[in-house]
């Protein structure tokens, strides 16, 4: 048994080099997310729960259990393997485009359809899709005549429990300043004391739905604005690229993508043009 092995054994289970090196073949699989070396504890950590709950002996038997693909397995597989970080306003700038010139250069361009559609991708629990709410309806004063709406899609169907419920701790809203914060959240009282619910209407702005990138899409588009931050760090170049032109599939002409820092479609593809700091707008 290897160091590491020993270890895990310690913690509970033996955790082999095989078994690692299974389930990030498994991981990669379901949900195209490449595992590091460095994810060996955080994998570990968030399967063993798995065995526990499921009264599993080995990570073998796991295993064998996600590739006989049992459903609801499958589902807890994905959402315990995933990340989710986020919060309201993260990477202001994004927000202040958004509002300072994307929105009046849409209200221009879709004058004759008053239709405008965005997508979070990758919108965890929730935070993102609600701020491009507040954004959208403080930016347009008549948008009860417009064709407004958000789809919000996330692989993990715990945080999209989170995000439709549009209650959130104190703690997490803390971004959110001044009046936007009295004008959009409504606080809670007694047993929901420290908490504070989105007002519905930003909630009727947003459909919240699960979707695996790697799988087909259901929705036909076209989105004049995607918002996909610090989502394709997880995935390897090939699979970045591949979605990068999916994207520009289902973008209007010159339509807006916005992803992360540390992303850039740019050596992948030449379908975009960088027109501002992780801003893209497709051209072809």
């Amino acid at each position: 048994m290897s160091g590491s092995a020993a270890r895990s054994a310690r913690q509970g289970f033996e955790f082999t080099d095989q078994d690692f090196s299974k389930l990030r073949e498994l991981v990669y699989q379901h949900t195209g997310i490449r595992m590091a070396d460095n994810r060996r504890d955080l994998i570990y950590g968030r399967l063993s729960r798995r065995l526990r709950a499921l009264g599993l002996q080995s990570f073998g038997a796991y295993c064998r259990l996600i590739e006989d693909g049992q459903a609801d397995e499958l589902e807890a597989f994905t959402n315990a393997v995933t990340t989710n970080l986020t919060a309201f306003f993260r990477e202001a700038h994004h927000f202040d485009y958004l509002a300072d010139t994307l929105i009046p250069e849409l209200l221009e361009r879709n004058r004759e359809s008053r239709r405008i559609r965005l997508w979070s991708a990758g919108c965890s629990t929730g935070e993102e899709p609600y701020t491009l709410a507040m954004i959208l309806r403080e930016s347009i004063p008549d948008i009860h005549n417009w064709d407004v709406r958000i789809l919000a899609t996330d692989l993990d169907s715990d945080v999209l429990v989170k995000a439709s419920s549009g209650v959130y701790e104190q703690q997490n809203i803390q971004r959110v300043l001044g009046n936007r914060l009295k004008r959009w959240f409504k606080k809670g009282a007694g047993a929901n004391k420290g908490k504070a619910r989105v007002l519905p209407e930003l909630q009727e702005l947003i459909a919240f739905r699960k979707l695996n990138l790697m799988e087909s899409w259901p929705m036909k588009g076209p989105f004049d604005v995607i918002f996909c931050r610090n989502v394709l760090i997880y995935f390897d170049k090939p699979t970045q690229k591949k979605l990068f032109d999916r994207f520009a599939g289902i973008l209007v002409k010159n339509g807006h993508l916005f992803i992360g820092h540390s992303e850039s479609p740019m050596d992948l593809t030449d379908r975009y043009t960088l027109i501002g700091q992780s801003i893209y707008q497709k051209n072809k």
